[in-house]
């Protein structure tokens, strides 16, 4: 696949950079999750599906609060053994309740706040289940719909998605989303985390990875060819080792190439 055209030295564009955060209680114990809050300009919550409480919550909608980044929901199947990184067998009725409680817990937290909920990206195997099923997609937004709240909530999905064509047509804001620290197929889908290399590790790499997409909208796949990626957002994870400093190096490798954050 050829490379798309570089911008000129003198291109920049502005690009979101947001952290699943509230998923691993030692972590947050540990601070982590706030060293990443500063980081970033949008956080995801885990809202009780997959992970997270309503303490944790409360102790991050503050933060993010006093920092000014937008907060957002963080919905996942029901199944904290596994992570919510299984797909379950769960109509678009019962995927649409278990989101609005999820939705519901976050939005009375981030009342109490004065914290807008600007967003709403589903995690792991749900995610993935509503890029490509528009029933599963569309339960989530009228989930979002059904909570007082979460009403004007951006849907947050990958690039290029169906979800995010289905959300649009719905009348709904939409955010699309690569990622700094995940590889890439040749197809566009992220690696497998079952296969190796599908997590990238090393804060100059992915640093590089989030100037690549932001500035010239491509990213470099497993195998070295160029995929097209026209982001909104980028994410980094929050839950994997070395998580804050590659959050840094990537914040600083996006605002020296130009790229303003937020």
């Amino acid at each position: 696949m050829t490379a798309p055209t570089a911008p000129t030295p003198s291109a920049s564009r502005r690009i979101d950079l947001n952290c699943d955060l509230g998923e691993v209680a030692t972590l947050v114990a540990a601070g982590v999750d706030d060293a990443l809050v500063a980081c970033v300009s949008s956080i995801n919550l885990a809202c009780g599906g997959h992970a997270g409480d309503e303490p944790t919550m409360d102790r991050l909608v503050a933060l993010a609060a006093r920092l000014g980044v937008r907060v957002g929901a963080h919905p996942g199947y029901p199944d904290r053994p596994r992570f919510g990184r299984v797909e379950l067998a769960m109509s678009p009725v019962e995927i649409r309740e278990s989101v609005r409680e999820q939705l519901t817990a976050l939005a009375a937290v981030a009342r109490r706040h004065a914290a807008p909920v600007t967003h709403v990206k589903p995690h792991g195997a749900l995610y993935h289940a509503a890029a490509r099923d528009t029933g599963i997609a569309t339960a989530i937004l009228f989930a979002a719909r059904d909570t007082p709240g979460c009403e004007h909530a951006a849907l947050v999905g990958p690039c290029g998605s169906p979800a995010l064509a289905a959300w649009q047509a719905m009348g709904a804001p939409v955010a699309a989303e690569a990622f700094a620290d995940r590889a890439y197929e040749p197809d566009g889908t992220l690696r497998a985390r079952t296969h190796p290399g599908a997590l990238i590790t090393d804060p100059a790499r992915a640093a590089s990875q989030a100037v690549q997409i932001a500035l010239h909208r491509h990213v470099a796949a497993i195998d070295g060819s160029h995929v097209p990626v026209a982001a909104d957002t980028l994410c980094i994870h929050g839950d994997a080792p070395g998580a804050v400093e590659r959050a840094r190096a990537i914040r600083s490798a996006l605002e020296g190439a130009g790229v303003q954050v937020g």
